[in-house]
């Protein structure tokens, strides 16, 4: 599962998914492979400029809702990557409010909070865009809720929607956190350590199984704090390229930022992970 991966594969429908979970751990080598454990590194700068903070952030208090772009007398204030100011800020306090994780509220759209305008979209059904306008602001005046995979899953469980690349953490069954994810592209590979097959996320239900912290290098790359949950072949892990679109090799990538902290606000081993397409 290494950042370095597929891109320029191309994607296959989602019709292979119905690959048996057996084949793929047959396959694990080729997967992500033997974990080789390079110990508890500090993070490394993500190549888009995410940061990775140490601690999990604290729980937000309610934010103010955006201001209401609907005004005749201006045109509606858009949002993009690079701005800067309170307009930006309570774009953040607001995500954070709904347990998306934009970073620190410090007014800077930078990549943290760019990843969380992906995975609010993408629970909200919006077309994917870097800028947050008109649309994406009346949705944050009145948000959907992330569609429920599994509603008898238990309390504490983490929830993957293959559909739209997100990930939802539910603990005392409340939505605790959200994030924007990269799963399996689709595409066929053959993995230097031996063995072919097709980058697949495996769906069905699964459990936290091991953690293993820092940097760890694998057949295809390198991962970093990685929450395993099919033997050592296959993780939520860290990557400092999750893209919009559906890249890895069949591990769920979530942002840097959110990897620092994701692994301590849920049990290891024991918390179920659900996989749905």
């Amino acid at each position: 599962m290494g950042h370095s991966e597929g891109r320029r594969s191309p994607i296959l429908t989602r019709s292979v998914r119905a690959v048996t979970v057996l084949a793929l751990i047959l396959l694990a080598s080729s997967a992500c492979g033997t974990a080789s454990y390079r110990g508890a590194a500090p993070a490394r700068p993500s190549s888009s400029g995410a940061r990775a903070p140490a601690t999990p952030p604290a729980t937000p208090a309610p934010a103010k809702p955006m201001p209401s772009s609907s005004s005749p007398a201006a045109p509606p204030v858009i949002l993009a990557p690079g701005m800067s100011g309170q307009a930006v800020r309570q774009l953040q306090l607001r995500l954070a409010a709904l347990r998306y994780y934009p970073g620190p509220a410090d007014g800077q759209f930078g990549p943290d909070t760019l990843e969380a305008v992906w995975a609010f979209e993408a629970v909200q059904g919006l077309p994917p865009s870097d800028d947050v306008g008109p649309a994406m602001q009346r949705a944050l005046l009145n948000p959907q809720s992330p569609p429920v995979l599994v509603p008898g899953g238990g309390g504490t469980r983490i929830e993957i929607n293959l559909a739209r690349e997100v990930l939802v953490l539910y603990k005392a069954g409340q939505v605790t956190l959200i994030s924007h994810v990269s799963t399996g592209g689709g595409y066929y590979y053959c993995s230097p350590g031996g063995g072919c097959g097709y980058a697949i996320t495996p769906v069905g239900n699964f459990t936290a199984e091991t953690f293993m912290p820092g940097w760890i290098t694998v057949p295809l790359g390198e991962m970093y704090n990685s929450v395993f949950f099919i033997d050592t072949a296959y993780a939520i892990h860290g990557d400092t390229d999750v893209p919009l679109q559906p890249v890895s090799h069949g591990c769920v990538r979530i942002p840097m930022d959110i990897a620092a902290f994701f692994h301590t606000l849920f049990p290891i081993p024991g918390t179920p992970v659900y996989i749905r397409d």
